[in-house]
């Protein structure tokens, strides 16, 4: 079959969609036109490892399924009447295809194309259904069992993986794609659980990480996404310790503020470097200009923020109060030991614990752009690492995004 999967669905997807997703979701053309460029081989990269690691009889039905309900004349009717019920079943496709890394794949989208994390997911429920109805409409034309369906999907493998944008590194599939998952009815049945045996799970999990093996070893493009730089070297252990590690011999200094207020700090700390950059004319903000917190502390295994670390809280938020028209974003960062699911999670919850804490504080609302975890997506050292190069991917840090 001399039909190219990749560039079927990419060419459904063109510039009346861009236009219309941009304008409705609050984004600009470019950064819509990344994103959709970037999700539709990896959400096609998904589907395969999912074809292959239950042998395609569930994305057989799926598909089908998804082919035989329709898809609207013109994308952009996703966003509008009967369309709109398919955009919205997109999600739990998404669910199905990369389970619990849902949220990974939507961030590495958001942060190649400069899109808001909603906006990532809203594409993502787009392309979803579209590629499984393209894939649907081929079984049926060609009477596809479910080991044809998976041997046509690897031979279009490689095409896909080569259209991954550099730096993007698929997490392992969190499970194989359900019927119950799948389908286009509204009255959804329920879906039913699995057995709890652990060593069931424990030999699925290790199918799925060789899946993944197979699946990027031909692919040269795997370098992770370059993070947000950081400013210093302080760090929260977010699996094992929540103990921040500070430089020997700081020297303490006053960081004076435009309203009067002191600041009690380390020369080079998160206070004196974020004020001399507000202070800077010439300095830019964005979502590239990153501080790091250099006195913040968490109970271990938590994002319960230690009494020790209030103080620093409070600086931030009294930073915030002298300079009104500034706006900030907090992010959570870990090293690449432990559970990379875990470690998303508890990154997540500690940045949305200082920001909420920074707001506790005295902070104006408006100022306060939430937080976001990122968890391992960007550590640089690896998992058997030495500790003085892992703490380096271990942090809590400001972006400053307006000033």
């Amino acid at each position: 079959m001399a039909f190219s999967l990749l560039d079927s669905v990419k060419n459904y997807f063109h510039s009346d969609f861009i236009s219309k997703a941009a304008g409705l979701l609050g984004e600009n053309n470019v950064a819509v036109s990344k994103a959709v460029n970037a999700g539709i081989p990896a959400i096609l990269a998904g589907i395969i490892g999912n074809a292959q690691a239950d042998g395609g009889s569930n994305l057989l039905n799926a598909a089908k399924q998804a082919a035989a309900s329709g898809m609207p004349e013109a994308p952009e009717n996703l966003f509008s009447g009967a369309g709109s019920s398919l955009l919205s079943t997109g999600s739990s496709f998404i669910t199905s295809i990369f389970g619990n890394n849902s949220g990974v794949i939507g961030n590495l989208i958001s942060n190649f194309s400069g899109i808001k994390s909603s906006t990532a997911t809203t594409i993502m429920s787009a392309i979803a259904p579209i590629a499984l109805g393209f894939i649907g409409r081929e079984a049926t034309s060609n009477n596809l069992s479910a080991s044809g369906l998976t041997n046509w999907l690897g031979s279009q493998k490689q095409d896909i993986m080569n259209a991954l944008p550099a730096g993007f590194t698929l997490p392992t599939l969190g499970k194989t794609m359900r019927p119950a998952d799948t389908t286009y009815n509204a009255s959804l049945p329920p879906t039913e659980k699995s057995g709890t045996n652990w060593l069931l799970w424990l030999l699925i999990a290790i199918v799925l990480i060789a899946l993944l093996w197979y699946l990027m070893r031909g692919c040269n493009k795997n370098v992770p996404p370059p993070p947000p730089p950081p400013d210093t070297t302080n760090v929260v252990k977010p699996d094992t310790t929540t103990t921040v590690v500070m430089p020997p011999a700081r020297e303490s200094l006053k960081v004076k503020l435009p309203d009067g207020t002191e600041l009690d700090a380390w020369k080079g700390g998160i206070e004196d470097k974020l004020v001399a950059f507000l202070n800077d004319p010439n300095s830019q903000p964005g979502k590239d200009v990153w501080f790091d917190f250099d006195d913040l502390n968490f109970e271990t295994g938590s994002a319960k923020i230690t009494p020790e670390s209030q103080k620093q809280i409070n600086n931030i938020a009294a930073i915030l109060k002298a300079y009104p028209k500034v706006k900030i974003k907090i992010g959570g960062y870990t090293d690449k030991t432990g559970d990379s699911t875990a470690n998303m999670k508890l990154s997540t919850d500690r940045a949305k614990s200082t920001s909420d804490a920074i707001k506790a504080a005295g902070a104006k609302g408006a100022q306060l752009l939430g937080g976001e975890g990122y968890g391992s997506m960007y550590a640089k050292a690896a998992a058997d690492a030495s500790d003085e190069e892992r703490k380096m991917d271990r942090h809590i840090s400001v972006s400053v995004r307006e000033k």
